[in-house]
């Protein structure tokens, strides 16, 4: 890898770790960065290099979240530990189910994510403890650390914005606390993807401890933003980063 290969992904891996400390959606800028950066290059392995580098910043964003604000830990905790089984599975089972079977699943719910934050400026923007009940958090917890975790160890790229979504709308969080443990949450999915990647040699060593230490400088300044400039911010970039993901996955299903 010349250089100037070099010098990308380490930008890529800084700007993938501020996008993912606010609201998550890192891979889709790291992802095709090593793929173009590394031509060749296996997708397991890169997938296996980017959780390498996710798991450095998601970690250090979990921690600066943690030290500034309140986490409701027991929603958090069990999504975070069940994250760590379910995305390792899924990490075993990536490459099984193919592209076009899950792109326009994705289309539609990304699609309908984006029309309904868009016409529901409150949501997220303060709390709702009302909504915070036993069977929503039960809900919370299977769907983050359940179906949210395996699409990540499979998949990955927009997992932390799924998963602020996830607790804004079943547990009535407000965008920053939601983003607070999207961050415990992702950092389980990511242990538990890492894991079985590097178990099977998909793991670039060198190239993603360099790319963990950019993540780990982006992700630190992100969550610090976050928490400062509040939940509108977050929940500006949230839209910004659905409808990127929309642009991407539509450009894949019917033009690439």
């Amino acid at each position: 890898m010349d250089a100037g290969s070099l010098v990308t992904l380490l930008g890529a891996a800084a700007a993938a770790g501020w996008v993912d400390a606010v609201v998550g959606g890192g891979g889709l800028l790291l992802l095709p960065a090593l793929l173009i950066a590394a031509p060749g290059l296996p997708v397991a392995t890169a997938l296996g290099t980017n959780k390498l580098a996710a798991i450095a910043g998601t970690s250090t964003a979990a921690l600066t979240y943690a030290r500034r604000t309140k986490i409701d830990w027991a929603v958090a905790g069990p999504a975070a530990g069940l994250a760590v089984v379910f995305s390792g599975t899924g990490a075993a089972l990536a490459g099984s189910v193919p592209a076009e079977a899950y792109r326009p699943v994705l289309l539609a719910v990304l699609v309908t994510v984006a029309l309904f934050v868009t016409f529901r400026p409150r949501l997220g923007v303060v709390s709702e403890p009302q909504r915070r009940t036993r069977t929503r958090v039960a809900a919370a917890v299977a769907v983050a650390g359940g179906v949210i975790a395996l699409y990540d160890g499979m998949i990955g790229p927009g997992t932390g914005t799924f998963l602020v979504l996830a607790f804004t709308t079943l547990v009535g969080s407000d965008f920053v606390h939601g983003s607070a443990m999207a961050k415990l949450v992702n950092a389980g999915t990511n242990l538990g993807a890492l894991v079985v990647f590097a178990s099977a040699g998909h793991v670039w060593w060198l190239l993603g401890a360099g790319m963990a230490l950019c993540n780990i400088a982006g992700a630190a300044l992100g969550a610090r933003m976050a928490l400062r400039r509040g939940s509108g911010f977050v929940r500006g970039v949230l839209l910004v980063v659905v409808f990127v993901l929309v642009a991407k996955l539509g450009y894949d299903q019917w033009v690439s």
